[in-house]
């Protein structure tokens, strides 16, 4: 056995030498991707800041000539006018004029010549309209920031579209690229190139593209450019790329070949660290968001080597699966479990403990009786024991898995879904697990900043889950703004972070306890109060 694994693995080895040469084309492809769609994402961001800084002036402006104001075209009005025309870069009229166009006075005392090329749009947020105009003779489009006076005066600004010239604008691009302003309506406001582009390509790889909003404005900006050209001016690293491609195959041949001749067996020794328990249960708090209160746990875990160093999960975890150790590591887990929280989950009947199941546990079928004869008559209760599948690799719909889901369902386990929004299950996949919880990844959850008021994706997921009548779980809780936000969509339990990280068993069991004895109290005055009542 050891001969025929190392004659393979030096056949494996051979093979991989040559895939770094074979793949220069497709390494340099990727570099370039990345990079020039950095460049472009640069290039647009830019814009859509110029854009926006010039409406956000007129803005500011308006109000502030508004403010100072008592009244429309007055000689107080004109000089408000003007002085703030005369601080800012862009703006270059401001026009009071009613509904129908007819014009009352400007900054200059003369007749505007301005004509739209856009339906007058709000400003999400902003009492203010915007409508594109041709102004005077600039050819740069201009933005008409209004604000409504009374009923039928309007006071508007007017600032460039741009700082520069379409011609300017044009020279400082790269060769072949494409821009596109346009309005959230579909009209077109600005083109440099040709934008019959974006709509002929029929792959994203034809083009390195982006999009973005100007803010809050109802702009959006498109810039591109065709790979095909600009891969062409990356020909000199090819020659470059294959000579590290040709020193990378050879050296990994080499050592291939050398690790081959050392060794017979994988030097990744995880089957010995779980027989020796080197592989340890840590407990992260899930706390009610609403009382403060400890919930329960979920179980993570570390490699506690023998020589002091603390391996991580994902290092061991993916390897763990796919050898078939990860159902022999569980086990170990929970008999640590049982024995790190027996007499606190009687101290505490309400605890909720979550352990992570991997997907071959389901193909196995023998998980059911493991957790019966580990925790069956022990002081951990069937009901405190929650399973927690992750939504990464989904289950296959067998007769098997649904075999051990029932099984679990029958001793009065419950059944969570782990990282919730991460894969690619429909609402009705979900419903026929008979999921218990749903726990909300914590890529969400970090959507949540200070001053948020909506999280679209995040808040489907919490509606999602109540019409699948489950409870729900957020992970990876950082900061007191995600916290309030949850609470306040009726998220009760949480964990991460901001509460505590995953601690040994004397760590946690030193905060559920200081946090039972907290709340005991509060249990003792309410039950007084309902007595007496």
């Amino acid at each position: 056995m050891p001969s025929r694994y190392n004659h393979i693995l030096m056949l494996l080895g051979a093979i991989l030498a040559f895939v770094p040469i074979v793949a220069v084309d497709y390494l340099l492809d990727a570099y370039v991707r990345v990079k020039e769609k950095d460049i472009v994402q640069q290039s647009v961001g830019a814009v859509t800041s110029q854009i926006e800084i010039g409406a956000d002036g007129a803005i500011t402006a308006l109000r502030r000539i508004l403010a100072d104001s008592p009244s429309l075209c007055t000689p107080t009005f004109i000089a408000n006018v003007q002085h703030e025309i005369e601080a800012s870069l862009t703006i270059k009229q401001v026009l009071v004029e009613n509904a129908d166009g007819v014009q009352y006075c400007d900054a200059f005392g003369q007749t505007l010549r301005y004509s739209p090329l856009s339906a007058s749009l709000p400003m999400p947020g902003q009492t203010e309209t915007i409508t594109v105009v041709k102004f005077g003779d600039m050819a740069m489009p201009a933005l008409k920031i209004t604000q409504a006076f009374g009923q039928t005066r309007r006071v508007s600004a007017f600032v460039p579209l741009l700082g520069q010239t379409q011609a300017g604008l044009s020279d400082a691009m790269s060769t072949a690229a494409l821009l596109r302003v346009a309005l959230t309506d579909g009209t077109t406001i600005l083109t440099v190139g040709d934008p019959t582009a974006f709509d002929r390509r029929t792959t994203s790889a034809e083009f390195i593209y982006a999009k973005t909003f100007a803010g809050e404005l109802p702009i959006m900006v498109e810039w591109g450019v065709p790979f095909a050209m600009v891969r062409a001016s990356y020909a000199d690293l090819d020659v470059s790329f294959t000579i590290i491609a040709c020193l990378t195959g050879a050296s990994f041949l080499l050592l291939s070949l050398q690790y081959a001749r050392r060794s017979a067996v994988p030097a990744f020794d995880l089957e010995r660290a779980i027989s020796r328990n080197e592989i340890k249960p840590y407990y992260q708090p899930v706390i009610n968001l609403k009382t403060g209160e400890l919930v329960g746990c979920e179980v993570l875990c570390r490699w506690e080597k023998r020589n002091g160093q603390v391996v991580p999960p994902g290092a061991f975890i993916d390897y763990a699966e796919v050898t078939g150790l990860a159902i022999p590591m569980t086990l170990s887990l929970m008999q640590q479990v049982k024995a790190d929280l027996g007499v606190l989950c009687k101290t505490m009947p309400e605890m909720k403990i979550s352990i992570n199941l991997f997907e071959g546990h389901f193909r196995d079928g023998d998980i059911v009786e493991d957790v019966q004869a580990i925790f069956g008559g022990s002081s951990i209760g069937f009901r405190q024991l929650v399973f927690e599948i992750t939504e990464r690799r989904p289950l296959a719909n067998s007769a098997q898995a649904n075999s051990v889901i029932a099984g679990l369902h029958a001793l009065g386990a419950g059944l969570a879904m782990d990282d919730a929004g991460t894969g690619h299950s429909n609402l009705a996949y979900l419903q026929t697990l008979g999921l218990d919880i749903i726990k909300i990844d914590r890529v969400f959850v970090d959507m949540i900043k200070p001053g948020t008021t909506q999280v679209p994706v995040l808040d489907a997921l919490i509606a999602m889950s109540r019409d699948l009548d489950c409870e729900v779980v957020a992970e990876g809780v950082e900061t007191e703004a995600q916290a309030l936000y949850l609470r306040a969509r009726g998220v009760l339990h949480a964990q991460g972070f901001i509460f505590a990280p995953a601690l040994k068993i004397g760590a946690y069991k030193e905060l559920a306890l200081a946090l039972h004895a907290a709340k005991e109290p509060r249990r003792r005055i309410d039950a007084v109060v309902a007595s007496a009542a």
